[in-house]
Order: structure tokens, then sequence, then C-alpha cells
């Protein structure tokens, strides 16, 4: 106390107003603290509502970040490496398949898949409700089988029986022409889905018709199984109404949009035609590229000079 008052006024007035300044800063964080810690624990309706829709939203978000595989029905004599890698069969299934096919069986039947590729139980009763076979396969074979894949009841004779029964089947109908073909008639092809039957109409209507059933091998992922079917099935009738091209006329974009054709062949007609002039024949167009010797039969049929 002593020292305090051997302060002059001013001094002692200093002080008192720093101690009030002390007091009121503990006093002020003591209520912020409190208000801080009662914002933090007790949240608003609406902040309630908001943390609600938060989680709706992150569960949407994590559900369509998950990529759902969906099995479209399809025919197992035709599963490829990728194709039965997301069905869940291992390499070693896949290749035991193969085999089978590369020696030039079929399979007919949910048996004869497991017998071939000795799949698991719980595997087979996942993907075999999607096997689709041919209308005649489930007429001939008259197959019934069991969920653990055993057959019940089948009336199933040899593969090379029902190949000939069909083979005759077919001969004896008289050949379609491809070029009149709608596309019920042309799934009634081994192999041929709607999605082939599509691609066969879509490119008979970019060439406006088909001049040799030979141009089926264009298709290069239709089976071999299913261009020997389009070609014992149907015949490019007389006198095909082809849509020709001009190579000394035609515009880039026309010429790489025709089926025979692409960009770079396009490229290198027009700079032939700029050097020369005028390609007078098709021998002089053959020059260009290879991809002509071939098919030069069928493609100068659609070409004009």
């Amino acid at each position: 106390m002593h020292f305090y008052y051997s302060l002059t006024k001013d001094q002692r007035k200093g002080i008192i107003a720093l101690c009030v300044v002390i007091i009121a800063v503990q006093v002020g964080y003591y209520f912020i603290s409190n208000t801080n810690f009662k914002t933090r624990t007790d949240k608003t309706a609406e902040e309630k509502e908001w943390l609600a829709l938060q989680t709706k939203i992150d569960g949407l978000k994590a559900k369509k970040g998950q990529k759902k595989f969906i099995i479209y029905p399809f025919n197992p004599n035709f599963i490829t490496d990728h194709k039965g890698y997301t069905l869940g069969m291992s390499v070693e299934e896949i290749d035991r398949l193969h085999a089978y096919r590369d020696s030039g069986k079929w399979i007919n039947t949910v048996a004869d898949f497991k017998t071939v590729t000795k799949v698991s139980d719980s595997l087979l009763n996942k993907i075999s409700p999607y096997f689709k076979f041919p209308d005649w396969v489930n007429k001939k074979y008259g197959e019934q089988v069991a969920s653990n894949g055993s057959v019940l009841t089948s009336n199933k004779t040899s593969f090379d029986t029902k190949v000939k029964t069909f083979a005759e089947k077919k001969i004896s109908k008289p050949l379609l022409d491809i070029n009149t073909a709608l596309e019920e008639d042309l799934i009634e092809v081994y192999g041929i889905g709607p999605a082939f039957a599509k691609k066969i109409l879509l490119r008979r209507s970019d060439l406006g018709a088909f001049v040799s059933m030979d141009q089926m091998e264009d298709f290069k992922e239709f089976s071999p199984e299913a261009i020997a079917g389009l070609k014992k099935g149907f015949k490019a009738g007389e006198n095909p109404q082809v849509a020709t091209i001009n190579v000394n006329t035609a515009s880039l974009q026309q010429l790489s949009r025709f089926p025979y054709f692409n960009k770079d062949i396009a490229k290198a007609i027009i700079t032939q035609r700029s050097m020369k002039g005028k390609i007078a024949n098709f021998d002089e167009l053959s020059k260009i590229n290879d991809i002509f010797i071939d098919k030069s039969k069928i493609i100068s049929l659609y070409l004009e000079y």
C-alpha cells in the first residue's frame, strides 16, 4: 500500500484503469466461450435439417459413383475374354470354353455350359437365366434344366445331326434377296441378332444395294457361322440398284463416307485427281491403296469416273 500511495494521482488512475480492462477482457472471454460452446452443441432446427439433407446428398453421390454391371441376354457360345471376366468366370473356365468352341463344337444347353466350363453352381445360377440360344436349338433340344444346372428332361441328339437337320430345313426354302430382306428375316440366321441385323440394313442403305454375298465378310464382328448362315439363306438379286459415287467430283466428306474408303484414302484420291486432273479408271484408282486389290470387282461396281 505504501508503494501505491507513493505514486502520483495520475499513476494510480492508470493502474485502476488497467485492472478494469483486464477484468473486462476476462469476463468477455468467459461469455464468448460459453456462447460458442452453446452454438456448437445446441444446433438449431435449420442446421439439423441441412445436416439431414447432406447425409442424403452424400448417399446419392456414393450411389452414383458405383457402376452397376447389367447383364443382358447373350449366347454363351460367343463369350469373349472380357465378357467372361465381367461375368465372374475364371481364366481357366474361359479357356475351357474357347478350347471347346475351337474344336468345332457348340454349347446348346445350360448343362453343356456347366460340363465344358466347370463353373460353380452359384455362378451358373447367376448367369444361366441370361443364356439366349437360337429358337431352333430350343425347339430341337426341348431341354428343361434344374436350378443347379442338371438336366431334368431332354431329347438331345448329336450336334452334327442338329446342324444337318437345320441346314436341310434352310435349303428347302428359296433363297431370299438380301436387298429386300427385313430385320425379321435376318435374325432367323444363327448368330445374327437384332443389333447385327440393323448393321446389315444400315450398310445396305449406304451402298444402295449389295452386289455379292461376299460383302457379308466385311462385317468383322460377325462369327464365321453367322456369315456362312447368311450366304446359305440369302442371295444378291440380279441388277441391284447400287448408289454410285463419282471419284472425280465427290467431296472429301462424300468420299470418306463411302464404306470402302476412309479419310486417308479420300485425301489420297483428291490429291491424285488434283495432280492428274482426272482419275480415268479403276486401274488408276487401285494404285492409290492396296485395299482395292482383294475387293476390286465389288468396289468397282459402286464407282463412276
